[in-house]
């Protein structure tokens, strides 16, 4: 598509587009977060949400983008990597679309990601909790019918 291609070439990314799931995925290449977001909102694309996954093992924390841009669901992944005992994070863009706060806050909550660049309230989800409650180290979820903790309960 026309409008792709441009955007692609106007973000300076060098990778294809790739269609899954009904979602137009671009890697952001060395672009950061806040500098996709000045450009998506440059081309009149909305905000959507931010999705975010603990990847296996040590291999760190990813973020998926979600932009509407004509009716085009847009998704840039980035990954968060950090040393055992440290906080990963990334630029917020709270101050760049408003449309982010909460899911901006409820990731930092669920996952202990710190979005520099701006100020938090008090935890909303769980008021006293400690950050990372969604986290596989600290999460001992265990499912009610077999007593195992939820990420066994996945692995079969």
């Amino acid at each position: 598509m026309i409008l792709l291609e441009a955007l692609k070439q106007k973000l300076g990314c060098a990778e294809p587009w790739v269609e899954k799931g009904g979602v137009h995925w671009l890697d952001p290449g060395p672009l950061t977060v806040r500098e996709l977001c000045m450009e998506m909102i440059a081309c009149h694309a909305r905000f959507i949400t931010i999705t975010a996954y603990q990847l296996p093992k040590d291999e760190g924390i990813r973020l998926e983008y979600h932009w509407d841009l004509s009716g085009l669901l847009l998704g840039f992944p980035f990954l968060l990597k950090s040393e055992p005992g440290q906080t990963p994070t990334i630029e917020s863009i709270f101050d760049l679309t408003e449309a982010v706060d909460w899911i901006e806050r409820e990731i930092h909550e669920e996952y202990a990601i710190e979005f520099t660049g701006r100020v938090y309230e008090p935890l909303l989800l769980r008021e006293g909790d400690a950050l990372g409650v969604n986290l596989r180290e600290i999460a001992n979820i265990c499912k009610p019918e077999t007593g195992a903790p939820g990420q066994e309960e996945v692995k079969k």
